[in-house]
């Protein structure tokens, strides 16, 4: 399964490649309830495309990032005094008698430590790396679909929650940010040929299990390795989506990436799934899906994009 994948993060790319809107009253929304519910997870480069805002809307969102960003940083300068006075006090019990409980609150406050100054880092760091256009489940990303007849670009998070299934799906059905090509129309039934999306991705990350040598024998580990397209390229993932909605008002757009059994390269390392890259001539009619004709969709899914995936450990 693609438990992490390496997106285009910024909307602005989609519009010049896709001539795409955006559907900037989500992203402004999106934004807002962030500050209310720090769960909600946003991609660094996502932040980024609105540093210098253009229109009224744009600047509501840069100001909802602001205020995201002094909430967090409060929490995290707030825990940084919390853990040091721990530190302090499991060393001053130390000085007078080594017990279990003293050094076990040591290494955890000193841990908590170095975690809240890394984050203080990150959260404050101007310059963009590769790790900042990363998604995992949970996450909210771009994705490309077709609504009234136009293109729109609309954030969705990285796991789909079936509209009219309860928010208990989220943690009965952790894996929905993949959907398997073999059950497209059984569990996915009710967005497969209805609610297609893509998602631009220019790499991606699996677990592994790798088996590694001890001083004991061997001893089987997971590792996660980052695999891309070579010759290098964006590959338009397939996607399904759904938006849902409770009694209350609430709403979520989420989705998941469509996958397949694995190519050689991918397969002889040891992981059993893999994304689909789907060819540009075929954007239109993936995402004006007819339900009454899912060969042609079937069709697209099989006449997908093939390049080399090489692979590394990941960073």
């Amino acid at each position: 399964m693609c438990y992490s994948a390496q997106i285009w993060s910024d909307y602005r790319k989609y519009v010049r490649a896709y001539g795409a809107d955006i559907d900037i009253k989500e992203f402004v929304n999106l934004f807002w309830l962030r500050n209310a519910n720090d769960r909600i997870k946003i991609p660094k480069a996502m932040e980024e495309s609105f540093t210098a805002p253009q229109g009224e809307d744009e600047t509501r969102i840069k100001g909802s990032i602001d205020e995201y960003r002094v909430q967090q940083s409060d929490k995290l300068v707030q825990d940084l005094f919390k853990q040091r006075k721990r530190l302090v006090d499991a060393e001053r019990s130390l000085t007078t008698k080594a017990t279990k409980a003293a050094t076990e609150t040591q290494r955890i406050a000193i841990k908590k430590i170095d975690w809240a100054l890394t984050k203080l880092v990150d959260l404050r760091r101007k310059e963009l790396s590769d790790v900042d256009s990363r998604i995992y489940p949970g996450y909210f990303a771009p994705v490309l679909i077709v609504e009234n007849g136009k293109r729109v670009i609309r954030p969705m998070r990285y796991q789909c929650r079936p509209a009219g299934k309860p928010a208990i799906y989220d943690t009965k059905y952790p894996g929905t940010y993949n959907a398997r090509r073999d059950n497209l129309e059984g569990f996915w039934k009710n967005q497969f040929g209805y609610t297609h999306g893509l998602m631009v991705v220019n790499a991606f990350y699996e677990h592994v299990s790798r088996t590694a040598k001890t001083e004991t024998g061997e001893e089987t580990q997971s590792v996660i390795l980052e695999f891309k397209p070579r010759p290098v390229q964006d590959m338009l993932v397939a996607c399904l989506w759904s938006h849902w909605t409770a009694d209350n008002g609430e709403s979520l757009y989420s989705f998941a990436a469509i996958t397949d059994e694995p190519p050689e390269e991918i397969a002889a390392v040891g992981h059993d799934r893999c994304i689909i890259p789907i060819k540009p001539k075929n954007i239109d009619t993936w995402l004006n899906p007819d339900p009454r004709n899912l060969a042609v969709l079937y069709s697209i899914l099989d006449d997908k994009e093939r390049p080399y995936y090489e692979h590394r450990l990941a960073a």
